[in-house]
């Protein structure tokens, strides 16, 4: 058993009672979201910050410069995603033996020493090198971060601060074509190209976050010091109700347990199809703006309103999605806003038209993202499980990336009508696997209130938790999102009376 697990025993049985009235909940939620949020969501604006700056590079002229032909920028844009995709579940088990405070802020360093070399290289091999040392030092931020946020807030409060820190994506877009805008006139200096100075521009204040947070971010709610002692057993106790007291404990059959279940891989199937239209979003969207008439500077500028509606409209669907308790219905809506969006794109030869899209792209496929990674999170029971489940969410999610890298070609400007099509059906696929999600844990919630109707059990008592401890989300105690639209329960009950048919025909 690690230390870890001793001081969250220890909290349980040999701390005097609390008195729960004394804690607000809320209060506390606030209290958890200054200390937390703000770090960790300036360490991924400043990570993704760096990667779009690639897509503002590529029009202020990187590709003339290193003489870039055909596919060879959307190779360099896939090579980063490689190591990435890789190297997710490794570096998720890592935070578990190395304390999160020095893990996810050493990725930030490396990266931000990493990523100067970049505006230096002078053909496509040094490009492409530099863009596969990026992709391993940053492998690992994400899916850490998400599960380190998960480590802190129960269930019904994950998307909200998810959101928030997702969102540190699309604003990354924005500052992105707003810096990009002011760098690319500074070509020429230092004897630096404009594009040079982009991608190295935000490399200074990386490394110093990186070394505020080596500094400043607490590890867990068990050892948090910014918390009174009443506050922090009302924390851990909240917790493990809220995960059914799933174990804790650093075993290999819990990591076992997430490779074979086959929900992870429906996740991670769910977060593919999101990843190829965001990435691509990210990537592409001043080359987008750019084919559809627009000067490549004021293109800069244009890339600044669609990511600032993506990051309200994740903060938002975020804070509703806990509100109302279910993830799949902002999924499936996220996924068909976005459908929308790219429809537009797909069939509108106007450019005031076509920047509407794009607008409705953002404001669904970012807040999609933000619930995918939470309703992960909210069906993997204990700490391991749900480490390497969110870790498989993002690896093999991130092989979307990859195939996002090359949907946007040279030849199919200025409209680029089969990448737009390409999302379109990424699209399609999510609202069908979001369905397929919820009536599959409608199911198994059904079996589970059963089995405890059968066996007497009853979800509120925590005195039967150490029984099922070992079980985490398999346990009888533990549920999982429920459906709460009629027109889905309805869908549910006809696939299950169909079932029945079928089985009771072939008997």
């Amino acid at each position: 058993m690690s230390a870890k697990d001793e001081k969250s025993d220890s909290v349980s049985v040999t701390q005097p009672p609390y008195e729960p009235e004394r804690v607000t909940r809320n209060r506390l939620l606030r209290k958890l979201d200054w200390h937390l949020l703000p770090t960790v969501s300036l360490l991924y604006l400043l990570a993704f910050l760096d990667r779009v700056n690639v897509g503002n590079a590529k029009i202020a002229g990187l590709t003339t410069d290193l003489r870039l032909t055909g596919l060879q920028f959307n190779l360099c844009s896939a090579m980063f995603f490689i190591p990435y995709s890789l190297l997710d579940l490794p570096c998720n088990m890592a935070i578990m033996y190395f304390r999160p405070s020095r893990w996810i802020p050493s990725i930030m360093f490396c990266w931000g020493v990493i990523m100067v070399s970049m505006g230096f290289v002078k053909n496509f091999a040094g490009l492409m090198v530099t863009r596969l040392f990026l992709g391993a030092r940053e492998a690992g931020l994400y899916p850490g971060v998400s599960f380190y946020l998960c480590l802190w807030y129960p269930r019904d409060a994950q998307a909200q601060r998810l959101g928030i820190f997702i969102s540190a994506s699309s604003m990354s877009g924005a500052f992105g074509g707003l810096l990009a805008y002011a760098i690319e006139r500074m070509d020429g200096i230092g004897g630096l190209a404009g594009w040079s100075w982009i991608v190295c521009d935000s490399l200074h204040s990386t490394i110093v976050i990186a070394i505020f947070a080596f500094v400043s971010m607490p590890d867990y709610p068990e050892t948090a010091g910014f918390l009174t002692e009443e506050e922090r057993r009302w924390l851990v106790r909240t917790i493990k109700q809220d995960t059914a007291g799933s174990s804790k404990a650093l075993k290999r059959k819990f990591l076992s347990e997430a490779l074979r279940d086959p929900h992870a891989y429906m996740f991670a199937a769910m977060n593919f199809f999101v990843v190829v239209p965001l990435v691509a979003f990210a990537l592409f969207l001043p080359t987008i703006i750019v084919g559809l008439g627009y000067s490549s500077l004021h293109a800069q500028l244009l890339t600044i309103p669609p990511n600032i509606c993506g990051l309200l409209a994740t903060i938002i669907i975020g804070a509703v999605s806990d509100r109302v308790g279910m993830r799949g219905p902002f999924v499936l809506s996220g996924a068909c806003a976005t459908l929308m969006g790219y429809a537009i794109l797909l069939g509108t030869e106007r450019p005031v038209i076509g920047y509407i899209g794009t607008l409705l792209a953002a404001s669904g496929i970012f807040p999609a993202l933000t619930c995918v990674l939470a309703w992960t999170s909210g069906n993997a029971g204990g700490d391991i499980k749900r480490g390497a489940m969110i870790a498989i969410l993002t690896g093999l999610g991130s092989l979307g990336a990859i195939a996002s890298s090359f949907i946007y070609r040279a030849q199919d400007s200025p409209r680029y009508r089969p990448g737009h099509a390409t999302n379109i059906g990424c699209c399609c696929m999510v609202v069908i696997l979001s369905i397929v999600c919820m009536l599959e844990f409608a199911r198994q919630n059904r079996a589970k209130r059963a089995e405890c109707a059968r066996e007497g059990v009853s979800p509120d008592d925590q005195s039967r938790f150490e029984e099922f401890a070992e079980l985490g989300d398999k346990s009888p105690l533990y549920r999982c999102a429920e459906i709460r639209c009629k027109l889905l329960a309805m869908l549910y009950d006809f696939a299950d009376t169909l079932s029945n048919m079928l089985n009771h025909m072939q008997q």
